[in-house]
């Protein structure tokens, strides 16, 4: 068997899959492989919905084998090091393959241990996380009586920022239509300053935590949990002097810390690069970015190995790591490189950081953040002739819940948008 191809793919997410589909639908000369170790295949925006309880956790999980496109290899390995000189990849148990172009949508890893005690409080009954397991999320919210439930996130890049706020706002709801939302403190716990970068979309969200009486707590970096006392520790960023809060029992602890009890937590855990990325010739050694795969944010091509382009989250840009974000970045790649193959050039296609964070602000309701580079609103100019994407609408809730899950399936793995 030849381990030579035109283009080899490393991973079969959303990224992987997308990006062969549209090749093969404009190339379907080329000879593609995809390597990726896992059986199945995620549709990972929905874990919300099944955190919230409103969403099948079975419906979010497809066969790898089923989402392949025809005509693809499917190589299921493990891709372990690169020699971009040779145009080699080395896998774990294939050995080596040969590319003329390579393209890397590896995805994002969750470094559990970078932050002290998570690992023990995941194991508790009363803290989870939907990036992990959103089926206990809503185990966790049904037993949930009343106190502090503290929602929370890293100071690294995650994937799909908004998530950690979209649980945050269903479990409010939910502790509102059962009678418990006057026993419960809801605090929305976070190292960045505001709660969405993007002025349009922060308005309305700032509206609905102040009249829902949402407590939020900027610059809040979670540094430490101790899940035997039910303990979560922040560092204030930038060293800001924000009062504490008698009514969540907040103590300053000897080291500068905040410490502040939880009854109910969830955490969306520190992430980066998967290692063979980190260690790999494609991304930055140092600098804010190190680990993450460097690439030209318009292009998505490798500054230094031009037959090699990224997609996805674990590559570099200043822009949010969602599949919407995805959905525009895989086009320009299969342009990039298809005008490479036959003219010898890139192509005109550009990405302009376009991202899309559907934020579920409750049962049946939800806006439509959609934006760009530079935290600049791009909202979608059809949708908006009928709906006010900036407000949370009954038919954006729609929208997530039933038609975003089969275009997915149906349209974007297919390469058809």
């Amino acid at each position: 068997m030849s381990n030579k191809y035109n283009i080899v793919i490393i991973g079969g997410g959303t990224g992987g899959i997308m990006t062969a589909a549209q090749l093969r639908r404009r190339a379907p000369q080329l000879t593609i492989a995809i390597v990726e170790p896992s059986d199945f295949h995620w549709y990972l925006p929905a874990w919300t919905l099944v955190g919230g309880g409103t969403f099948n956790f079975n419906s979010t999980r497809r066969n790898e084998s089923s989402v392949i496109p025809k005509g693809v290899k499917w190589i299921k390995d493990k891709a372990t090091t690169f020699d971009p000189d040779k145009n080699i990849v080395n896998t774990e148990a294939n050995g080596e393959l040969t590319y003329d172009y390579l393209i890397i949508s590896a995805g994002i890893q969750y470094d559990i241990d970078a932050l002290p005690g998570l690992g023990e409080a995941l194991q508790s009954d009363s803290a989870c996380s939907n990036y992990t397991d959103p089926k206990k999320t809503w185990q966790l919210l049904k037993k949930f009586k009343g106190g502090n439930a503290v929602f929370t996130q890293p100071n690294t890049p995650i994937r799909c920022g908004g998530a950690p706020q979209k649980i945050m706002y269903l479990a409010e709801d939910y502790f509102r239509k059962h009678g418990l939302r006057k026993h419960t403190n809801v605090v929305m716990a976070t190292p960045g300053s505001v709660i969405f970068g993007v002025k349009e979309f922060a308005d309305t969200l700032t509206n609905i935590i102040t009249t829902r009486n949402i407590i939020f707590k900027p610059k809040y970096t979670p540094v430490r949990i101790d899940s035997q006392n039910k303990l979560i520790y922040f560092q204030v960023s930038n060293g800001a002097e924000i009062p504490l809060n008698a009514e969540l029992k907040e103590k300053k602890t000897d080291e500068g810390l905040i410490s502040m009890p939880y009854d109910f937590l969830h955490i969306a855990p520190p992430q980066s690069a998967p290692n063979f990325i980190k260690q790999s010739p494609f991304a930055y050694s140092e600098g804010p970015n190190t680990g993450w795969m460097e690439v030209d944010k318009h292009t998505m091509q490798h500054p230094r190995f031009k037959n090699v382009f990224g997609v996805g989250d674990s590559v570099a840009l200043p822009t949010a790591k969602t599949g919407a974000a995805i959905r525009k970045q895989a086009p320009v790649v299969v342009d990039n490189i298809i005008q490479l193959i036959n003219a010898g050039v890139i192509g005109s296609k550009k990405y302009n950081g376009y991202s899309s964070c559907p934020i579920v602000t409750g049962y049946g309701k939800m806006l439509l953040a959609e934006f760009k580079y530079d935290n600049v609103r791009d909202s979608d100019p059809f949708l908006t002739k009928f709906v006010d994407t900036t407000k949370s609408q009954w038919s954006m809730w729609l929208l997530k819940k039933y038609v975003l899950p089969w275009l997915y399936w149906n349209k974007m793995l297919k390469g058809k948008m």
